[in-house]
């Protein structure tokens, strides 16, 4: 007998830990990222940091003593993915002065508050294109130790392209022969990066841009270009790019004919897999709208980890929002994004949600609802195709779709909320009610 008192007390101890351990997100209608019919009354079960089940009230239990966390009346959804963020950056309007003051506090200031704001905002993934190696490799590490509050980062570090601009060499690194390619993208490799992004590669020598992506592929990683001309899809296409950024070509119409067939022999060929596209439409779309009512550059979500000075001189920069330089050929631009997203979509691209969040009155804590709100208020795309293409896809793209993407059992358990029906009001995502990362709920 003098045995048993303990092992029953052990036994317990070890049912209150796992019960401790054990969430439940009982009561909403769960959009579990796939895009199939939502799920009413949802049960989802949480152990640690991943979900252990998915069901409806009813059919799955609720374990005793697991914490219960209702959502009635709310949209479940997986976490949100950004495949577009520029940590480094924060809505400043002058790049060359940012540039200029700003790399001393990449690392402890700029880019930790950049991130926390995307995860209040619903983005527990990200993709983070073009920044300073070290910095980016220190926040991403940092972020998956628990020691910065941040959304799961894909950081490429610097941009790859011909020759980087004046006084930006710290995160843009030049190529100009196949030799330096290969040493520049094996350099990134053993650094760790996640992927590698390349600019005007239009301008780099051919042989050096295939050997880039040749040599990108072969140490696994995936290549991220951008499509602002037609020859940098072009020549994309041909050295076997796996994605696309931005909807590009300035103020022309649509993409030429030729490119367009380009495009779609490619994503006829199934056995490459699908041809990513992220469009990045809404710092575009929205510019003339915010110029005309900018009261959102007013609001203090963008604030979040910023010191006092930072913020003032961010404020300073979007004194005269119809003034900038950067947005001047925009009414131009604008008309033309929708016939060029859905030529894309027409053609078989699977489209992606990333804002280039960070850059001009564009904030970290607004860019993604933003992007969500374009494509489905705007363009006239279903919300659940939306939906996708800000969980499922972009997790599947990134090849951790075994971990992310959807709300399903198995997979670390990124789940946010919102009260509403964000297939009827996708704005909803403004405000997100809840956000859970890893199991953790952080807001």
């Amino acid at each position: 007998m003098r045995y048993l008192l303990p092992l029953a007390l052990a036994l317990i101890l070890c049912t209150g830990v796992r019960a401790q351990n054990l969430k439940a997100l009982v009561g909403g209608t769960l959009i579990d990222g796939f895009g199939g019919t939502p799920l009413r009354n949802s049960v989802i079960l949480v152990e640690g940091n991943r979900i252990k089940a998915v069901g409806t009230q009813g059919e799955l239990a609720v374990p005793p003593g697991a914490e219960v966390i209702s959502t009635e009346g709310m949209s479940v959804l997986p976490g949100l993915w950004d495949m577009h963020v520029h940590l480094m950056i924060n809505g400043h309007a002058d790049y060359a002065h940012w540039d200029t003051v700003y790399p001393p506090q990449l690392s402890e200031v700029i880019m930790p508050a950049s991130a926390r704001q995307l995860l209040m905002a619903g983005v527990t993934s990200a993709r983070d294109l073009g920044g300073p190696l070290e910095e980016s490799l220190s926040v991403r590490d940092r972020i998956n130790a628990g020691e910065l509050s941040g959304p799961t980062l894909y950081v490429s570090g610097p941009f790859l392209q011909a020759r980087p601009y004046p006084g930006t060499e710290a995160f843009r690194w030049g190529i100009q022969s196949v030799a330096q390619a290969r040493a520049k993208v094996g350099e990134l490799a053993d650094a760790g990066v996640d992927c590698i992004k390349v600019v005007d590669q239009d301008q780099m020598p051919k042989d050096a841009f295939l050997a880039l992506v040749d040599e990108a592929h072969r140490r696994g990683l995936t290549v991220v270009a951008h499509a602002h001309r037609p020859e940098e899809i072009r020549l994309g296409l041909e050295a076997g790019v796996d994605c696309f950024e931005h909807t590009g070509l300035s103020s022309a119409p649509e993409y030429p004919e030729d490119v367009m067939e380009m495009i779609r022999e490619r994503t006829a060929q199934m056995n490459l897999g699908p041809l990513y596209w992220t469009p990045t439409v809404e710092g575009l779309y929205n510019y003339e709208y915010t110029r005309d009512n900018p009261e959102k550059l007013d609001g203090d979500c963008w604030h979040e980890g910023l010191t006092p000075e930072i913020i003032a001189d961010i404020e300073a920069s979007l004194q005269h929002p119809g003034q900038l330089p950067y947005f001047q050929l925009t009414p131009v631009r604008r008309p033309t994004l929708e016939r060029k997203v859905n030529q894309l979509r027409e053609a078989g691209v699977v489209l992606m949600v990333g804002t280039d969040s960070g850059i001009p009155m564009k904030f970290h804590c607004q860019s993604t609802w933003n992007e969500l709100d374009v494509w489905t208020n705007e363009f006239d795309f279903p919300a659940m195709y939306t939906i996708k293409a800000a969980t499922y896809w972009p997790a599947k793209m990134m090849g951790v779709d075994a971990d992310y993407g959807t709300v399903s059992a198995g997979k670390y358990a990124d789940i946010i909320a919102v009260k509403g029906d964000v297939l009827r009001h996708i704005a909803l995502l403004q405000d997100v009610d809840m956000v859970m990362k890893h199991g953790e709920r952080v807001k």
